[in-house]
């Protein structure tokens, strides 16, 4: 019998839909699914909860075998909403990747496996992304590929935690008494579209989207 597989995304945050799509494509033999509501995911072997903002009740991982998030840290260090944006932020270019199980407690689940993004400093945020949906890619598929036998080596995370809030738009400011150079890593991680970087002088606000040339 076929393992139940769906992944649930966000309609906000939606940047992995074409990773999903694609992951589909290369796994037509696997019954796989997408949903946006969680309401409908009952009995499933294992879910891939990805990019996805909103708390889920405790029922809904009571309710499925197995539910794997992604969470980009050193965990337990960097728990909670954009990670890898608060540590390129701290002019980290070595990031951890995990696949965790999802818990009751936030980004506590643990360690099934892990990766690592690599950055030179340059990228800005559709490269940042790409390089996250690709190790978020690897992990998944290494995942299918060693279940369930992976699942005797899983980690549980030791030590003492923190956590990084939610962005919002009010963190995409500049400081115009500071240089591009100082503020660089901030445009790294803005989205043109969404909240773009943007700076006040003479009580008027400007938006500043950055591109390569």
């Amino acid at each position: 019998m076929k393992k139940k597989i769906c992944f649930l995304l966000d309609k906000d945050n939606n940047w992995l839909l074409s990773f999903c799509k694609k992951f589909l494509s290369l796994n037509k033999k696997k019954n796989i699914k997408i949903f946006y509501n969680y309401k409908k995911i009952h009995n499933f072997d294992y879910v891939f909860v990805l990019g996805y903002t909103r708390i889920l009740p405790n029922s809904f991982i009571k309710n499925n075998k197995l539910i794997i998030v992604i969470h980009e840290s050193n965990l337990p260090k960097g728990k909670g909403n954009s990670p890898l944006q608060w540590q390129i932020l701290k002019n980290k270019n070595q990031i951890d990747v995990n696949l965790i199980k999802l818990t009751e407690n936030l980004d506590s689940g643990d360690i099934i496996l892990t990766d690592r993004i690599v950055l030179n400093g340059t990228e800005l945020y559709d490269e940042i992304r790409d390089k996250q949906v690709k190790s978020t890619f690897k992990l998944c598929l290494e995942f299918l590929k060693k279940y369930p036998k992976i699942l005797n080596k899983v980690r549980v995370q030791r030590g003492k935690g923190s956590f990084y809030k939610r962005r919002g738009a009010r963190d995409s400011r500049l400081d115009i008494s500071k240089t591009i150079a100082e503020q660089f890593d901030l445009l790294r991680v803005v989205d043109n579209d969404i909240y773009p970087a943007f700076f006040k002088y003479k009580g008027q606000k400007y938006f500043l989207k950055v591109t390569k040339g």
